[in-house]
C-alpha cells in the first residue's frame, strides 16, 4: 500500500462518541499538534436526535441543554408516582446544538480536517493502519477510533444477548393542556406490554408541548405503523384533542454485554456503540461517553496499545444479569423496573443506572427486584461463561 495522505488519529464516523472525544482531544495542550480527521457519510446539520441525562453537579455542556426537570414519573398499571429527582437534574441536550458547538470549536483548532465520504475497509500493516474510502482512495492513520456499527457481529455470537431500545417519538403540540411541565414520565408501563417490555417516555416542554415516545426493549423491531398506533392510542388516552405532529424521532439502540474490546487491535479502537460505549441495560449514551471518552484521553498520555483500554467494571456485570433476564424472559420488564423504582429512592436509582452508586445501595436494589429470574440468570450465567 502506498499513500501520502497521512493523520496521527482518524474518527470513521461523526456521532456523538467520535465527536466528543475529539472535542476533548484538542481541548488539551498536550495534543496541540496532532493531525486529525474526521470522516463521515453525512454531514451534522440536522437536529436528529436528543441526548438525556441526569447530573448532581455543573458539566460542561450547561451551555447546550435545552430543558432540565427536578421531577419524574414512574407509572405501571397499577400505580402511579411521583419521584423527587433531588440532588439530581435531568437534562436533556438537542443533537444539532451538540454539532454545532463541537464543529464550531474544531475548526478553530489547527490540524482537524472534515472529510465526506464512505469508509470501505480498514487494514493494519506494519503499525500503521490504512483505510479504503469510497472517493478519496486510500488515508493511512497511526490510530483509528471505529464508531461504524456492525449488528452482524452481535448476530453472529451467542455468549451474549443481544436486544434492542427501539423507539418512535413524535413531538407534538396539543389542543388540550395535559402536559406536567415539571415532571418526565420516565416509564409508562401502562400500555399493553404484548409479550414484551414495553413504555411510553415523555419529555413536557408546555402543558401543550412535548415529546412522546412508544419505546420497547425487546430482540426485534415492529412495523413502523404498530409504533404511532401506539402513540396515537396513548394520546387520545390522557385526553390530547387535536394535535400536530412537528417532528418525528426514531432510534435503534443497542442492548447487549458482548465484549466489544475483543474487537480492539494495537491502534484500531472501537467506540460509541460499535464499542460498547451505551449503557446495555438502559441505551443511555451521552454520560456514558463522556466518562469513557475521559478515561481514553488519560490513557492516549500514557499508553499506545489500544488492546489494553478496558471499559468494564461491576455494572457491567449488573447489566449482563439484567439483559439475560430480559432476554429470556422479555415480559417481566415492567415487573423488574416497577421492583426497582417503587422500593428505592430515587437517588439510590439514578446512582445506580449512572454508574456512582454505593456497595450498599447496589445490594438494596439487586435484592428488591424479583429473586427467581434473577437467580435462574445467574446459574445460567456462571454455567455459560461470561
Amino acid at each position: 500500500m502506498n499513500t501520502s495522505i497521512q493523520f496521527d488519529y482518524v474518527f470513521c464516523g461523526a456521532g456523538l462518541a467520535s465527536l466528543m472525544l475529539a472535542y476533548k482531544m484538542k481541548s488539551e495542550v498536550f495534543f496541540e499538534n496532532a493531525t486529525v480527521l474526521i470522516i463521515d457519510r453525512e454531514e451534522k446539520k440536522t437536529n436528529d436526535r436528543t441526548w438525556c441525562f441526569w447530573d448532581d453537579k455543573p458539566n460542561i455542556w450547561q451551555d447546550l441543554v435545552a430543558k432540565k426537570w427536578t421531577a419524574a414519573l414512574f407509572i405501571n398499571k397499577d400505580i402511579s408516582i411521583s419521584l423527587k429527582l433531588k440532588p439530581f437534574e435531568y437534562q436533556m441536550v438537542e443533537g444539532i446544538d451538540f454539532y454545532q458547538k463541537i464543529q464550531s470549536f474544531l475548526n478553530t483548532q489547527k490540524n482537524v480536517h472534515f472529510l465526506k465520504d464512505t469508509v470501505l475497509s480498514i487494514e493494519e500493516e506494519n503499525n500503521q493502519v490504512f483505510i479504503q474510502m469510497a472517493s478519496t482512495g486510500i488515508i493511512r492513520a497511526n490510530k483509528v477510533f471505529d464508531s461504524r456499527f456492525n449488528a452482524s457481529i452481535l448476530e453472529s455470537q451467542s455468549n451474549h444477548f443481544y436486544l434492542k431500545q427501539h423507539f418512535k417519538g413524535w413531538f407534538i403540540e396539543t389542543e388540550n393542556a395535559v402536559f406536567d411541565i415539571g415532571k418526565v414520565t420516565f416509564m409508562d408501563f401502562s400500555v399493553a406490554q404484548k409479550g414484551n417490555t414495553r413504555f411510553i417516555y415523555i419529555l413536557p416542554f408546555t402543558e401543550k408541548k412535548a415529546l412522546v415516545e412508544y419505546t420497547l426493549f425487546s430482540e426485534n423491531l415492529l412495523p413502523e405503523s404498530e409504533y404511532d398506533d401506539a402513540i396515537e392510542a396513548y394520546l387520545k388516552k390522557i385526553g390530547t384533542g387535536v394535535y400536530t405532529i412537528k417532528r418525528i424521532e426514531k432510534g435503534n439502540i443497542p442492548m447487549t454485554c458482548f465484549r466489544f474490546d475483543s474487537l480492539n487491535s494495537k491502534n484500531v479502537l472501537r467506540i460509541g456503540s460499535a464499542g460498547g460505549w451505551t449503557k446495555p441495560s438502559t441505551g443511555f449514551t451521552f454520560k456514558n461517553t463522556e466518562r469513557i471518552s475521559t478515561k481514553l484521553i488519560k490513557f492516549l498520555k500514557e499508553k499506545n496499545d489500544f488492546k489494553e483500554f478496558k471499559t468494564r467494571s461491576r455494572y457491567w456485570f449488573y447489566d449482563l444479569i439484567l439483559l439475560d433476564v430480559l432476554a429470556m424472559n422479555n415480559h417481566l420488564g415492567a415487573s423488574v423496573f416497577s421492583a426497582v423504582f417503587l422500593k428505592n429512592k430515587p437517588e439510590s436509582v439514578f446512582r445506580f443506572l449512572d454508574g456512582q452508586s454505593s456497595l450498599k445501595e447496589e445490594i438494596k436494589i439487586i435484592l428488591s427486584c424479583p429473586k427467581k429470574p434473577f437467580i435462574k440468570a445467574f446459574v445460567r450465567r456462571i454455567r455459560k461463561g461470561f
